[in-house]
């Protein structure tokens, strides 16, 4: 009778819709944040700083709690650490629309609303989709789900800012906590079929063997530049293309520019990362986005050189992503990708969170957002050289190279 019973499990197919809308679900209310700095701030009357060092914690936290749910999602199934992620960040949502000091802000939209992401976002996501796709599909199978992510962060901020001017920030906060729910429903489509995998490692055994690989701790460096050079321009673009004479509308435009034009950018990143090497082309992103930060802080901004700079910059924001998570199903196989990735995620979140609270520390000390650019600039390259020697072959080829190695030797 046991061998007989069935239980549901969703389709790749619909794995793939129902964790791209998630995505832009969550990445989308993650990527509105910013427009509410201004009226927040000005309402309740807390600087900048601590408005930015509760969204810097919030991503410090993402970062943190992604492993466990990543292993939550391995062990015992995606859909349960979806769930788990889509209640917090309801939470979260709602204690933000109601918290009144800086402290409520922090625990709000820093501690509860970085579980919910930890839960509901990229290392889980991609993880039961890196297993339920062959290794030849991977790749666009990742740029296409993280299309979806991009989906959800053009289309929610001017959403979001509509929202504002009709109703205020409070009720939008708690629209966007009743939106949030439908991860509950959506989470269903995740339930993973049980296949036979030939890996015989366990959870201890996966992550010795990461550890001790030099290419995961450089993916983590250059995962960790991207995360610093997101999370300040998420937290801070908007005031800053304010500060500069520009209207709300532009600075709203101007994020949601970013996730259009990545939209076809993470598209092409998957596509291109099933055709040449994966770092090199990560390599290759973090190049470009040096070259095109400069640009932007040299040129006299106006409203044509900043959707000008976000189109460029969007069209390789996420890209990292499947690209990053795509070398590391080639390197150790899929069996722990959300373990593995949500820890490579970690030092993306170490880097968020400094960005995010040093462009607020900075700006408040010289009112200028200048010095974080440069130091962008910087990383950048650092990031580009970090990926150059990662090889993207399988840890177990590796292995056997080297034993062949060590007995000719002998």
């Amino acid at each position: 009778m046991k061998d007989n019973k069935r239980t549901f499990a969703a389709s790749p197919l619909m794995m793939l819709i129902c964790g791209s809308i998630i995505l832009a679900l969550a990445l989308g209310f993650r990527q509105s944040f910013g427009i509410f700095l201004k009226p927040m701030t000005g309402d309740l009357g807390y600087g900048r700083e601590t408005f930015s060092l509760a969204l810097a914690l919030q991503n410090l936290v993402w970062g943190i709690t992604q492993p466990f749910t990543g292993w939550i999602a391995d062990k015992y199934g995606t859909s349960k650490a979806l769930l788990i992620g889509a209640l917090v960040y309801v939470l979260g949502l709602v204690f933000m629309a109601y918290s009144s000091t800086g402290v409520g802000l922090t625990l709000s939209a820093g501690v509860l609303i970085g579980i919910g992401l930890g839960g509901s976002s990229f290392a889980v996501i991609f993880g039961a989709l890196g297993r339920a796709f062959e290794a030849r599909r991977r790749s666009m199978v990742l740029g296409i789900a993280g299309m979806g992510a991009s989906f959800g962060m053009f289309m929610v901020p001017p959403s979001a800012q509509s929202l504002i001017n009709s109703f205020g920030w409070f009720k939008t906060i708690i629209i966007l906590a009743m939106t949030c729910i439908l991860m509950f429903v959506l989470s269903i489509g995740l339930i993973e079929e049980k296949k036979p995998l030939q890996e015989k490692r366990d959870t201890g055994s996966a992550l010795s063997e990461a550890f001790k690989h030099r290419d995961f701790w450089l993916l983590g460096i250059g995962f960790a530049v991207c995360g610093f050079q997101v999370v300040f321009m998420l937290t801070h673009l908007a005031a800053y293309v304010q500060d500069q004479g520009l209207t709300q509308t532009v600075a709203v435009n101007a994020l949601a520019i970013i996730g259009f034009t990545n939209m076809f950018g993470s598209l092409l990143a998957g596509y291109l990362g099933g055709k040449f090497p994966k770092p090199y082309l990560l390599s290759a992103i973090f190049f470009l986005r040096a070259i095109i930060i400069l640009i932007f802080i040299l040129t006299p901004i106006s409203q044509t050189t900043v959707y000008l700079f976000l189109g460029a910059i969007g069209l390789i924001w996420l890209g990292t992503v499947p690209l990053t998570n795509g070398t590391l199903a080639t390197i150790f196989g899929v069996k722990y990708l959300s373990t593995l990735s949500g820890l490579v995620f970690v030092m993306h979140q170490i880097g968020s969170f400094a960005g995010g609270w040093l462009g607020g520390v900075l700006f408040d000390r010289t009112g200028s957002y200048q010095a974080i650019w440069i130091t962008a600039i910087l990383l950048s390259l650092v990031a580009a050289l970090s990926y150059l020697p990662v090889k993207e072959r399988p840890i177990s080829e590796l292995k056997t190279e080297s034993q062949q190695s060590n007995v000719a030797n002998a």
